[in-house]
């Protein structure tokens, strides 16, 4: 059942939460706005990543790490002699090794100046290096920047140059690295991008912005400057080596062409150096920032970015699912509503699994497929909430007329909307004999201590007959059967009431008698008509009542007025005698013309059960 305020109220929360989602989705593009939405969808692109499984690295990159075995071996804590890196160098250089990459701060010379020298010397010999800087922000002095470089001596033997910074913004999870930073005029890109330049013989990124920057012919994507990582896999995918196992030369010694033609990176994995780092693969075994850097060269080779549908394009998807919930909403069928919601999103997670393992596209997920499933949910529990209340209203407007187990039937049913209509049903009229001259002789409380009782207990005989109170008209009741719950025996129905009506009249006068409660020997008068009437709510928007209107109506009301003619308590019309007579006896009494008629109405008197208990009449 609906009012007529449901369809705009769904309307309305789709449209709420449709600007909501936009507004969060537009708001996650900016860097300043770390919002919830935007932490679910890297979290889905990180499952998505895990889902896609390992990838088989290109081997243009290898790793030598100074880990823990190598300390040990060396007997000495970080940071090693320079002459130590020198002597990897070397054997790396003598390997053939394409490029040498150290992915270590030498800032300061150190205290053995020849070691300084000596790894200076090394990488001068390489057929390419390249190594770390940083420009440094310090967050206790606002403003306060400085640039890191490598001591001079080394600077001058390394063709490549370039920053290392691995982004966390939303949490300690590593997806992407910083792609450049500015020092004063000066413009430094990622070391990941020198490494790929050297490998490539290209020229440097140009072009860069926060959304995108250009390098070897390609434009890379960007996401507020950060270049995120299409990882191979979880740590030690990247095929590593020991700094010891190669000072040792257990390495060359088991594949002479471990370095030949490759991209050496030279790193400090030792968990001591703090350089780990969670990664989407796995936050319980972290990745070794050199490693990182590694997937990022391997990434920049291949060309294969990880890029995001523009803006527009999220939004975009958000309006669709918008509007493909509205259609779903209207369905009316819940059981197919939510299998196809159901189904949409499971297609829509399909697609945007593909378009990332097949494409390194990925598209927005979580915005889309929550303004799905709120846009279908929200509507449906306000239907449910709005289906209650109604359920509710009309429960309560209607056992104030029928039984409260009939008003149950009636709301699963029937539509409200279809209470309207005409009918053929039985209209009963009952009235007190005498009373207004009677109440005129009694005192206000008098006249409420017998109408009242009088009134609920008429009321509950006719609720159990199955009947409706129409109204009361002081001492009068006005009830009919056969709406709003169809009975075929409603007639019937009618007759049963009306004898029942007459007992719990003498069950009334007896208990009033018992009490000393003073009391006339009421009688009441009773007038039943089968015919078609209207039925129906009438009111205004204040005010509504349950009703019926029509000829039938007041023909039953001048059946009952000719009871006080005809000195009879129960008087029916010949349709209604018809309708009853298998199991009522009913004698025919006269064919009067009543008010409001122009022919005249067979009226018949009920005399009792067929083959049972006689109907006494008025003094009997």
């Amino acid at each position: 059942m609906r009012t007529k305020h449901s369809p705009s109220l769904r309307v309305i929360l789709l449209v709420a939460t449709a600007l909501l989602i936009l507004g969060l989705e537009a708001l996650s593009a900016f860097a300043n706005f770390n919002l919830p939405i935007h932490a679910l969808e890297l979290g889905t692109r990180d499952a998505m990543m895990r889902l896609r499984g390992e990838q088989e690295p290109a081997g243009d990159v290898v790793i030598v790490a100074i880990d823990d075995l190598s300390l040990a071996w060396k007997g000495e804590q970080w940071p090693w002699p320079r002459a130590y890196l020198a002597d990897m160098v070397n054997i790396l250089n003598a390997a053939g090794a394409d490029i040498v990459g150290v992915d270590i701060f030498l800032f300061d010379e150190s205290a053995d100046p020849s070691g300084d020298e000596a790894l200076a010397r090394a990488l001068s010999e390489s057929p390419h290096a390249a190594s770390v800087m940083q420009i440094f922000r310090d967050p206790l002095q606002p403003g306060s920047v400085t640039l890191k470089l490598p001591y001079p001596a080394l600077r001058g033997s390394l063709d490549g140059l370039g920053i290392t910074a691995f982004e966390s913004r939303l949490d300690p999870i590593s997806r992407s690295v910083q792609a450049f930073d500015d020092f004063g005029d000066d413009r430094y890109y990622h070391w990941a991008f020198e490494l790929a330049r050297l490998r490539l013989n290209t020229d440097p990124p140009t072009g860069a912005t926060s959304s995108g920057l250009f390098f070897n012919r390609q434009r890379v994507p960007l996401r507020n400057g950060d270049l995120a990582l299409n990882l191979t896999g979880p740590a030690n995918t990247i095929q590593t080596y020991s700094a010891a196992a190669l000072l040792e030369g257990d390495v060359l010694s088991q594949n002479p062409d471990a370095f030949r033609g490759k991209i050496v990176l030279i790193g400090v994995t030792t968990i001591t150096e703090h350089d780990l780092y969670p990664t989407p693969f796995s936050s319980q075994t972290p990745t070794s920032g050199v490693e990182l850097v590694a997937n990022a060269v391997e990434m920049i080779l291949r060309g294969a970015y990880l890029s995001e549908t523009p803006l527009w394009v999220n939004l975009l998807a958000i309006v669709a699912a918008a509007l493909v919930a509205a259609a779903l909403t209207r369905l009316n069928r819940p059981t197919l509503t939510i299998s196809a919601l159901i189904l949409l999103m499971a297609l829509y997670a399909l697609a945007g699994y593909l378009f990332f393992r097949f494409a390194n596209l990925y598209l927005p997920l979580v915005a889309p497929q929550l303004m799905l499933f709120l846009g279908v949910i929200l509507p449906t529990i306000e239907q449910a909430v709005s289906q209650e209340l109604e359920k509710r209203r009309i429960r309560n407007l209607f056992t104030r007329f029928i039984a409260p187990e009939m008003v149950d039937q009636l709301i699963a049913t029937r539509d409200i909307n279809s209470l309207n209509k005409r009918a053929f049903l039985t209209i009963l009229f009952s009235d007190i004999r005498g009373f207004t001259t009677l109440s005129e002789k009694l005192a206000p409380e008098e006249v409420v201590a017998i109408l009242n009782p009088y009134l609920e207990a008429m009321t509950d005989v006719i609720h159990r007959h199955g009947g409706t109170v129409d109204k009361y008209e002081g001492d009068a009741i006005i009830a009919f059967f056969g709406e709003p719950v169809s009975y075929p025996d409603h007639a019937r129905r009618a007759v049963r009431a009306a004898l029942d009506m007459r007992l719990a009249l003498d069950d009334l006068k007896a208990r009033w008698q018992r009490a000393g409660t003073p009391h006339p020997n009421l009688e009441m008068g009773i007038g039943i008509h089968s015919g078609e009437a209207f039925v129906g709510l009438l009111g205004s928007a204040q005010r509504v009542n349950y009703t019926v209107i029509g000829d039938a109506v007041n023909l039953a009301s001048r059946l009952q007025d000719l009871t006080k003619t005809y000195q009879w308590p129960i008087l029916l019309s010949e349709r209604a005698q018809r309708q009853v007579q298998e199991e009522f006896e009913a004698e025919f009494v006269d064919s009067p013309i009543v008010k409001g008629k122009t022919e005249a109405v067979n009226v018949y008197k009920v005399v009792g059960r067929v083959g049972g208990e006689r109907v006494k009449g008025w003094g009997e």
